[in-house]
């Protein structure tokens, strides 16, 4: 990583398809952490010669160095480690962990709305939305008044986590944090952080569609 860096590359690379996904939280970190990377795009005619070098048969890839990662949650987690985003101590880096596992739970259901029922499943899924971002708004309530982050005085790994899912919910039903003040502010607080502001307006974000499907 070092010689990678001396020799004015980016220590980074993830390996993705050309959508948001599962890499815009990493990315936005990246980018909050004013690191560098770089973007190694798969379509759908190079995946299959790659997929079965993949360890899971699945993407993102992620290159730190020498370190190669699969799993965008492990991918999030080694992130958290590196930059100090995994709270201030083992009671905080425990509260991290459930509210990402939290976020992981609400993305799978996306992903299973958007990749399997987007037509027929929408409105339902709307309808028990509320039931699902209850939770962060409560965790956030019960951290310094919801005025900091989801854990703790520091922005952590889940926080770019939470605000990607948020934000991705926005555009699937624009008024779903009408009903969550804490949320709302939450949302736009991340968002106007200036690197991760920077990032939300350049092209790489604005051009990449969120899914792969055309659904969004």
């Amino acid at each position: 990583m070092g010689l990678k860096t001396q020799l004015g590359l980016p220590p980074y690379t993830i390996t993705y398809f050309p959508v948001r996904g599962r890499c815009e939280a990493m990315r936005m970190l990246l980018a909050d952490q004013d690191q560098s990377w770089k973007e190694e795009v798969v379509t759908m005619e190079t995946w299959p010669p790659l997929k079965p070098s993949c360890l899971f048969r699945q993407l993102p890839k992620f290159q730190d160095g020498d370190l190669t990662l699969y799993q965008s949650n492990a991918i999030l987690r080694h992130l958290g480690r590196s930059f100090g985003l995994y709270g201030k101590d083992q009671k905080e880096a425990a509260l991290v962990d459930m509210v990402n596992d939290g976020v992981e739970d609400l993305r799978c259901k996306y992903a299973t709305l958007i990749y399997t029922n987007y037509e027929a499943g929408k409105e339902k899924y709307v309808k028990e939305l509320p039931e699902h971002l209850k939770p962060f708004e409560t965790l956030l309530s019960q951290n310094q008044g919801g005025q900091a982050f989801v854990v703790g005085s520091q922005i952590s790994f889940a926080d770019y986590n939470l605000l990607d899912l948020l934000r991705i919910h926005q555009v699937l039903n624009p008024s779903c944090l009408d009903a969550f003040p804490l949320l709302s502010a939450y949302v736009a607080r991340l968002s106007a952080r200036p690197k991760i502001k920077a990032f939300l307006a350049s092209p790489e974000h604005v051009n990449r569609p969120i899914n792969g499907n055309g659904k969004q």
